[in-house]
């Protein structure tokens, strides 16, 4: 077999099947043929390293390595555009062209995406480097998590592209992605992300380009620079940049006069809902090179450029008054209780005040008229207040000091933001959180008990804690019954009708099977979610040996970090963590996993702790699996603990030399192979 060829024939085939799916959303594939034609392409890259590409369609994943950013001098300084808010500015701008240009012009009006800014630079058609706006003058080198970007070809398709040029965008994450972080970050008890502009400009930021492969970042292109662009025009160079693989957006319009500038504004102000992702305004360019250079450049911004910005979505009302709400993990959030304002289409009652930091920058009063936003945000939120409505006699707002639920001095980690409640076994939002993220879906699933049930069963003393739901009887459901008036004025009714009790009853007892990991995960150790617990489970195999595990052992398992190892050793050093526990023991929870689901093969690594790093021939989640299966240990750190260090291609020089420094010894892939027998 000629090698090279099929390495170059596979990874051409691959990078068409990528910019099928994710560029043009039209998959030609499954995702089965597409993963062995990658395996294939992997297994050959380590059987010839000697045809190593960095744009190989096997570097997508990223790298467990992490990186301090260099900062990169632009070529092109990246510049802000020129904001304008109204008709008459938009006028103002295309009175300016005008006056300045001899000849008939057109603009280009494109959507203003709200992410992050990318200079992406390619020679010979492929990409050599990746860098953020920084200060317009310099930015940080990110290539290697750029990378992971699918929708970034690595390779250019077909021909005519400059020996070098640089192509601008905005990194995106999309509504969706953005909604299924926030959940998971919410399950483990973090903040959630204010709006996905936030969450990509972080993303982009993060030192661990393994992790930004798995937030599923997106990115449209949407201007070329270079020496030897295609065309003199910024559209017909943008047609090209999408023939050569680039996600050029669709959601253009070449207009020959401001009226049409405007009807393109006026449609996408009403659409923008719509997309799948945040815009905050219309990008408006002179479509001529020429013409751009003839109207120059001011200090910080084009000439031939503006940008329109849609008005915020912003209301001023009352603050009423401020209320304190406290989540399971304890956290203390202030909200704002409004007079009822209309907003983006529904009555707003209530906004966020984020922190007491948040309402000391503001100085936040009750009785203030105050400014709520909704753009891009989870909830409304108060960005400001109207001084010149301040009432005379107003005070300075003075952030509580105890919870407001269990009057438990609050307290404040450094280098947090947020106060929290220390009473989790005495605070009923905690306890009842605690129970309704146990029952809930995704944990233990128990049918037929939701939140309303679960503070009805508080309220009648029958559950303080998750154990107690294993004692739960049919008469004690049987019956209950509680009516309120919910803050429209509509009567709820919560109650246990016969059927209902038999169906919590059974579901109480179905849960008893969950597995560990789901188990594990349902107790609510703070900062362990569903992925931290399968780890957990795979590595510990029971809840007696994790409750054991001392710091030093929980961060050598993978992807176990401080903060994480931290709460778990917190949670079991706490005595009613562990009686909780014990009592679940006895009410019959799988609480060790099921030791065939393992498939222990041989003891060759009994008690053996490996550290698996770079790339072999196979995916390396599958060398991390025989590990297990031949009884060791997988650890994402090198300690004086660790027993072998599993070396693949591109073993970061840094853990080697670690490795060598504390006298760790380094093996093959072969030799693992051997080692286990296999």
């Amino acid at each position: 077999m000629d090698f090279a060829q099929r390495i170059a024939d596979l990874r051409k085939e691959l990078e068409k099947h990528n910019h099928l799916y994710y560029v043009l959303s039209q998959p030609e594939i499954s995702d089965y043929n597409y993963d062995m034609m990658l395996k294939e392409l992997e297994k050959l890259e380590k059987e010839h390293p000697e045809y190593a590409d960095p744009n190989s369609p096997t570097q997508r994943v990223g790298s467990d390595l992490n990186v301090e950013f260099v900062q990169v001098t632009h070529k092109y300084p990246m510049l802000s555009l020129n904001n304008t808010y109204n008709e008459d500015e938009l006028s103002d701008f295309d009175e300016r062209v005008n006056k300045d240009l001899a000849d008939s012009y057109r603009y280009v009006c494109e959507l203003k995406y709200d992410g992050a800014s990318i200079s992406l630079t390619y020679r010979n058609g492929e990409l050599l480097r990746a860098v953020t706006r920084g200060d317009g003058v310099q930015g940080d080198d990110v290539t290697s998590n750029v990378r992971t970007i699918r929708s970034i070809p690595l390779k250019l398709h077909g021909s005519g592209w400059p020996e070098e040029f640089e192509i601008r965008g905005e990194i995106m994450m999309p509504h969706a992605v953005f909604d299924k972080l926030n959940e998971e970050r919410v399950e483990i008890g973090e903040t959630p992300f204010a709006n996905p502009r936030n969450a990509a400009s972080g993303t982009l930021k993060m030192q661990n380009s393994a992790q930004v492969a798995k937030r599923s970042l997106d990115c449209f292109l949407y201007f070329m620079l270079g020496e030897r662009l295609p065309a003199q025009s910024h559209f017909e160079n943008l047609q090209k940049a999408r023939e050569w693989g680039f996600k050029v957006p669709p959601y253009v319009a070449v207009c020959d006069h401001m009226e049409q500038v405007r009807r393109f504004i006026e449609k996408w102000s009403v659409d923008r809902d719509k997309l799948p992702f945040d815009i905050d305004g219309i990008v408006i360019k002179v479509d001529s090179l020429t013409q751009q250079r003839q109207l120059g450049m001011r200090a910080k911004s084009p000439r031939w450029a503006v940008a329109y910005k849609f008005p915020a979505e912003r209301v001023e009302t009352r603050l009423n008054s401020i209320s304190y709400q406290v989540g399971r993990t304890g956290t203390v959030t202030p909200v704002a209780n409004l007079e009822p304002v209309r907003l983006a289409g529904t009555t707003v009652k209530r906004a966020s005040l984020h922190n007491a930091d948040q309402i000391q920058l503001l100085d936040i009063r009750v009785g203030d008229t105050v400014f709520v936003e909704k753009g891009g945000e989870i909830i409304p939120k108060v960005i400001g207040v109207n001084m010149e409505k301040r009432p005379a006699d107003s005070q300075p707002t003075q952030f509580i000091t105890h919870c407001p639920e269990c009057n438990a001095e609050l307290k404040r980690n450094e280098g947090e933001a947020a106060w929290y409640c220390p009473g989790e076994n005495d605070c009923p939002p905690q306890i009842k959180g605690r129970v309704e993220h146990f029952i809930s879906r995704r944990a233990m699933n128990i049918d037929s008990l939701g939140e309303g049930k679960i503070e009805l069963l508080y309220e009648k003393g029958l559950v303080h804690d998750v154990a107690d739901l294993y004692s739960l009887k049919y008469g004690q459901l049987f019956g209950l019954e509680k009516v309120a008036v919910d803050e429209d004025g509509n009567i709820r009714k919560t109650g246990f009708r016969e059927r209902t009790a038999e169906k919590i009853l059974s579901g109480i007892e179905a849960s008893k099977q969950a597995p560990f990991e789901r188990t594990l995960y349902a107790i609510g150790i703070r900062f362990v979610g569903e992925t931290i617990a399968r780890k957990l489970a795979r590595s510990f195999h029971d809840i007696d040996k994790l409750a054991k595990a001392t710091f030093e052992e929980l961060v050598s398992v993978d992807e176990i970090g401080d903060r994480i190892a931290a709460s778990v050793v917190d949670f079991f050093g706490r005595p009613t963590n562990r009686a909780i526990v014990e009592r679940l023991k006895q009410a019959g929870l799988q609480f060790a996993s099921d030791e065939s689901a393992h498939q222990v093969k041989s003891e060759a690594l009994k008690d053996k702790t490996i550290v698996v790093s770079g790339v072999f021939s196979i995916p390396r989640d599958d060398i991390k699996k025989m590990v297990e299966e031949h009884g060791g240990k997988n650890s994402s750190s090198i300690s004086s603990k660790t027993d072998y260090v599993l070396a693949g291609e591109k073993m970061g020089p840094e853990k080697l030399k670690k490795a060598e420094t504390l006298g760790v010894p380094t093996i093959s892939e072969d030799e693992f192979m051997k080692l286990i027998g296999g």
